[in-house]
């Protein structure tokens, strides 16, 4: 049928809206260099983010005749399926998902509604459908785990030159089965090549976990009372936090696509497209349900959580990680001991390697004073309250994607630098996901002197104690300072 120029003109227009309405990934040039699985907050996969530097912050250079002597390594477990309550989640959003679809068609009338549904939600099926257990190391999380071994070996192979004793590197995870896994896959790429194992030449390595209900270095997140109060007298306050965002962008997509979706359906459809971008590598399906700006809007809802319940929000959420910042400390000490006394090598601890969770990373990550805003640093070392991560479209330091990503981590790299009357000196090197990051309590300075390290940074930490710290009786008597209506968020 021919259509005539003026019809044309008349029907541009509302095939440009159709398309933004369609795809909103993808209806600006900005938007084409957009890439959701960098957003993802602590659900990010490690390769989307790995190397990501801080601004414009150039690292130090380490001094000619320095040498590393010890590391510490605070490792997130790798990338991981949905735990078993999620993929019951996923499963009730199925029914949802085919219950909208069904009363859409049984409203349409000529005009049809159906014509802005994606294809994708009509008859879809949950990926991880019929499944009984989760939460176990993907294949993606053991490669992660695997090549940032490889890569360690590389970079410090001053550090892993030796024949391997459990003595000497030391190797721990949590009784948790990821957490573990992710050991063990680290500890392959870490000792590749070492043992006379298969045709890998692989070797047999110890991994130590505690037990649970005492693990305080590791999971101080399930030992401490306090936290744990705090946790369950917050989470509800933080989901009221998240309402207007979600009720704004529930209202949209509705708009969009004519279906009836409740707050509850977008929180599960964000879920949703974060295990899809993550685990799947698809970002075309629930992912394409949102534009840019509100999939930053739901990257900061998350990032906002992790702030008040696992990182800055309180200083009960990483003071009780003082066992495990007094743990890398003694370390340190213990190496500066054996090169003091000419301890032959072999006969010393090289590295302490853990692996554990976001609730371990983001606290520790906290404890060294990492990713904050101006003159923030003085106010943690006096306990004074933070303002909460800046909402899009403000810049922030505080993103999840990269704080805690799958596979994230802090190394804390020791050096020996030649010093004054043949005397050594001792410095600390701090990195994030492999790079080097600036530490206020240091001059902004990824390097450095490993008793301004301590005084500076540590000691304001350990005038506090794990047990009076977890006591829930001191906690209590202020359980409304975290208030929705007294946090100023929005």
């Amino acid at each position: 049928m021919a259509i005539s120029l003026r019809s044309l003109v008349l029907l541009c227009p509302l095939l440009v809206l159709l398309n933004l309405t369609l795809s909103p990934l993808s209806s600006a040039d900005d938007d084409d260099l957009f890439d959701v699985r960098k957003h993802l907050s602590t659900v990010t996969r490690y390769d989307a983010v790995k190397g990501s530097s801080n601004g414009a912050y150039v690292p130090s250079a380490i001094p000619n005749g320095c040498s590393a002597i010890h590391l510490n390594l605070v490792a997130r477990h790798g990338t991981r399926s949905p735990t078993k309550k999620r993929i019951k989640e996923l499963d009730r959003l199925a029914i949802r998902l085919n219950t909208l679809v069904n009363d859409a068609k049984q409203k349409s009338e000529e005009n049809s509604p159906l014509l802005r549904i994606p294809s994708w939600l009509q008859g879809w099926e949950s990926p991880w459908k019929g499944r009984e257990i989760g939460g176990e190391l993907t294949g993606k999380g053991e490669d992660e785990l695997y090549h940032l071994g490889i890569r360690v070996r590389d970079k410090y192979s001053e550090l892993f030159s030796e024949e391997y004793h459990p003595d000497i590197f030391s190797i721990r995870a949590t009784q948790v089965p990821r957490a573990s896994a992710s050991a063990v896959a680290f500890g392959l790429g870490l000792f590749t090549g070492k043992g006379s194992l298969g045709p890998g030449q692989n070797r047999a390595f110890s991994v130590i976990s505690e037990s649970r209900a005492s693990d305080i270095c590791l999971r101080f997140f399930d030992t401490c009372e306090t936290y744990k109060q705090y946790r369950k007298n917050q989470e509800p306050a933080v989901e009221k936090l998240k309402e207007p965002i979600l009720d704004e962008i529930t209202s949209s997509l509705v708009s969009r696509y004519n279906l009836n979706f409740t707050r509850q359906d977008v929180a599960s459809l964000w879920f949703l497209c974060k295990q899809e971008a993550s685990l799947l590598d698809m970002t075309d399906q629930a992912c394409g349900l949102f534009n840019k700006a509100e999939i930053l809007l739901l990257e900061w809802t998350d990032d906002l959580e992790v702030f008040v319940l696992k990182g800055y929000g309180k200083s009960i959420n990483y003071r009780m990680g003082i066992p495990l910042l007094r743990d890398v400390v003694q370390s340190m000490e213990q190496a500066i001991i054996a090169k003091e006394e000419n301890r032959s090598p072999g006969n010393f601890e090289k590295a302490r390697l853990r692996f554990a969770h976001a609730e371990t990373v983001v606290p520790f990550t906290c404890l060294l004073g990492l990713f904050l805003e101006g003159s923030e640093f003085e106010k943690i070392q006096t306990e004074q309250p933070l303002s909460s991560p800046p909402k899009p479209p403000q810049e922030r330091n505080w993103r999840g994607s990269v704080v805690a990503p799958f596979s994230g981590n802090n190394m804390l790299v020791l050096f020996q630098c030649p010093g004054n009357n043949s005397r050594s000196e001792y410095y600390v090197q701090v990195l994030h996901n492999e790079v080097p990051v600036p530490m206020p309590g240091c001059g902004n300075t990824d390097f450095c002197p490993i008793e301004v390290f301590k005084e500076k940074i540590v000691n304001p930490h350990l005038k506090h104690d794990f047990d009076t710290v977890c006591n829930v009786k001191l906690e209590l008597e202020d359980t409304s300072v975290e208030t929705a209506e007294s946090r100023s968020f929005f």
